[in-house]
């Protein structure tokens, strides 16, 4: 027996689901909802809390799906929804406090490709990191967004933005030594 995907076209799809029908929105949320979890994990370190994040996540995203203008990747349009729900969650939540401290962070190296470290471990890792830089390392080195754009993101300087990268990469370098696992500089460093 073969299976056939309902619509393998990413625009009929989303097109069909703007027009309102509840098979396609749902087919639309089965396609994305793992991959979104994901990321709403990522900031919020209770699953099920996380599940209820993506889910309001996805609300907005059919209440907004007609402003989706079929310019770049519609997963990313999604995902910013869902850090953008995941930061509010956490903020409403949670006491998030930034230091405005400003340190210097020096040359960065690249990545390391070869990193002996598993996701769900880096994300324990994470998890152990105050929210504050929490939020900004994922947002720099998760999803690729600058120091402006998290400072406004997040309504904090831009070199508050520089210093919680700084010291969520130094807690997080040390917590890989505490752990005995080598090399950790190189991959923590964009």
């Amino acid at each position: 027996m073969r299976i056939v995907p309902l619509y393998t076209n990413e625009k009929q799809l989303i097109r069909k689901a703007i027009s309102g029908d509840r098979n396609y929105q749902k087919l639309l949320y089965d396609r994305f909802a793992p991959k979104m979890l994901g990321v709403c994990r990522q900031y919020i370190r209770d699953v099920q809390f996380a599940e209820d994040v993506m889910v309001n996540g996805f609300v907005k995203v059919f209440q907004n799906l007609e402003s989706f203008q079929f310019k770049g990747s519609f997963e990313g349009w999604i995902r910013k929804i869902m850090v953008r729900e995941s930061i509010s969650y956490v903020r409403k939540k949670q006491f998030v406090v930034y230091d405005d401290e400003v340190v210097e962070t020096g040359n960065a190296s690249s990545t390391d490709s070869h990193s002996l470290l598993d996701a769900e471990y880096v994300q324990k890792l994470i998890d152990k990191l105050p929210e504050g830089y929490k939020m900004v390392f994922l947002l720099y080195a998760i999803e690729g967004y600058k120091h402006n754009e998290i400072a406004e993101m997040l309504k904090i300087s831009e070199g508050t933005s520089k210093s919680q990268l700084f010291k969520a990469r130094k807690m997080l370098q040390e917590n890989l030594k505490l752990q005995g696992v080598t090399g950790s500089k190189k991959s923590l460093k964009k």
